[in-house]
């Protein structure tokens, strides 16, 4: 990891910001994308930077604009001289019922999650061949197992799982591509699950009875960026054993 210049995006905070945090830790130079959460960013980036001097950069952008994306792998390629891996994980998640489903939902839903990831690698893909990076995927564990009244967000991370093989593929052999698969983590900021039994219920359907930890998503990354040399094409799941047990 020592020198590796990551792009991260959505790294500002929750699951990205652990996985920028522990990356960082074992050397790596960062480039953090976010788009609104600017206050977060830019303590992410003060607290890393403090740790190592001019290890950490920000990069601002609205994946839904596939237009910019070539710009902001370019910046954070020349922000360091060079780009290793590519680290997709901002998402859109919020339910979509489906007589209430709308193209603004689809767009955002898949924009995010299946569009950005397509483009920000196919904008990368010299950068990342040229160094024999990787990229790694979040994907969720409800690609397989959908989730009810999610319709487009499970759609839109099924087709992120199958990109992820797909550019493992076509980018091979100097590229690998993965996918990280997480169960419950973290609760959603949007005020689904808040009530506790609804909460217990889930917890309940994992094999280990308990929730995750961001880190968990973090050391999965870690592992498939430095010590998985002939991984790709996969997909980890990081779920207490959830999706084999719903």
């Amino acid at each position: 990891m020592q020198g590796n210049v990551i792009l991260v995006t959505g790294g500002a905070k929750r699951v990205g910001a652990a996985i920028c945090r522990r990356l960082h830790a074992q050397g790596a130079r960062l480039v953090v994308h976010y788009r609104a959460s600017f206050d977060e960013a830019k303590a992410l980036h003060d607290e890393l930077n403090q740790k190592r001097a001019d290890s950490v950069a920000l990069v601002q952008a609205d994946l839904l604009d596939t237009e910019l994306l070539p710009e902001l792998v370019e910046k954070a390629a020349s922000r360091f001289g060079q780009l290793d891996v590519l680290i997709n994980n901002a998402s859109s998640f919020f339910p979509t019922l489906l007589p209430q489903c709308t193209l603004d939902d689809w767009r955002d839903l898949v924009g995010s999650n299946l569009q950005a990831p397509l483009f920000l690698a196919q904008a990368a893909a010299p950068y990342l061949k040229e160094r024999h990076g990787c990229i790694v995927n979040i994907v969720d564990i409800h690609t397989e197992r959908p989730l009810k009244n999610y319709v487009i967000y499970n759609a839109a991370k099924g087709g992120l799982l199958s990109l992820t093989k797909s550019l493992a593929v076509e980018m091979a052999p100097e590229v690998r591509v993965n996918g990280v698969s997480p169960g419950p983590i973290l609760w959603p900021e949007d005020g689904e699950w808040t009530d506790e039994a609804e909460r217990n219920q889930i917890i309940a359907s994992t094999l280990l009875k308990r929730c995750g930890e961001p880190d968990d998503i973090a050391k999965t990354v870690q592992f498939l960026i430095a010590d998985a040399p002939y991984i790709t094409g996969q997909i980890i799941a990081v779920d207490g054993g959830r999706s084999i047990y719903l």
